[in-house]
């Protein structure tokens, strides 16, 4: 079973409620925590939170926007809300509007039908608890569907990581080999160097001395062997049955900490062209990392 999840996905789902078609389409994108946005018709405002646990309970990171489309009118039960204070300022201000600028025109009915703050017409359709039940089912199927989307796109993710796992790793394993073999070319340039412009006997110790200064400095050991650490857990996190997202973000800075370090180490062009080599694969694992829940 496939336990990495991407953040990108997308589910729809339709069904006829009563009289009406009714449409719930969801998607999510990347983003740095869980943040759930609904769009959905006041009749079903009312079961807001429901549908908030339905989507929390299947979806753990990402950016999530959820639309319910309705076509057709449910059975409702409108009526007409006069609000007659209001109305009966609204009357007197018109009579004082009349009086003040010599108005002759007739207060007509027209009038106050333009008034839109004082007639309202109101629906008190309430869904039935069957109504409510057939909308959960339906969430429940658009996030079931956008979950194998993201799972089938999670399993495309888990496969290109390996193989960059797979890379990060026989490049260090390189270095490792080569780091020995620059403190030996060191060591050469060096005797000959000094072998130029020194007549006579060369001071061996001396050559030794710089040797291991120069070896001191260079060496990539507790970088490659943090590298090592780091990749072992990167490929064990994958196969968690939980989010792993930010843990694998993590790990990413941590083997582009190491990478730049030996970088700033390197003394030799070939442990500088595998760590320009190390940190373009680290940069994409990075940009993949970055899509995971």
């Amino acid at each position: 079973m496939n336990v990495v999840s991407s953040m990108t996905g997308y589910g729809r789902a339709s069904a006829q409620i009563q009289s009406c078609i009714v449409t719930v389409e969801i998607k999510t994108v990347n983003h740095r925590f869980l943040d759930v946005h609904l769009k959905i018709p006041k009749q079903f405002m009312m079961i807001e939170d429901q549908i908030k646990k339905v989507i929390t309970s299947k979806i753990n990171r990402g950016r999530v926007e959820l639309f319910v489309n309705i076509e057709g009118e449910f059975t409702s039960n409108k009526k007409v809300h006069i609000d007659w204070d209001l109305m009966d300022q609204f009357v007197f201000s018109l009579g004082q509007l009349k009086e003040k600028y010599s108005i002759k025109e007739d207060i007509s009915l027209q009038h106050l039908l333009h008034f839109q703050d004082g007639i309202e017409i109101q629906d008190t359709w309430n869904p039935t608890i069957d109504v409510e039940q057939e909308m959960i089912l339906l969430v429940e199927s658009a996030v079931s569907q956008l979950v194998k989307m993201r799972e089938v796109e999670g399993a495309r993710l888990e496969v290109d990581l390996s193989s960059r796992l797979l890379s990060l790793t026989q490049i260090t394993n390189d270095l490792e080999t080569i780091a020995p073999i620059v403190v030996s070319r060191y060591q050469e340039r060096l005797t000959k160097r000094v072998s130029e412009f020194v007549t006579g006997k060369i001071d061996e110790n001396r050559i030794v001395t710089e040797v291991a200064i120069f070896a001191d400095k260079a060496d990539i050991s507790e970088e490659l062997t943090r590298i090592h650490s780091h990749l072992f857990q990167f490929s064990e996190t994958l196969e968690k049955q939980e989010p792993i997202g930010r843990k694998l973000d993590f790990l990413v800075q941590e083997l582009n900490r190491e990478a730049n370090t030996i970088g700033s180490k390197a003394n030799d062009g070939l442990i500088a062209k595998n760590v320009v080599e190390l940190k373009s694969i680290i940069e994409k694992l990075k940009e993949q990392v970055q899509n995971i829940e």
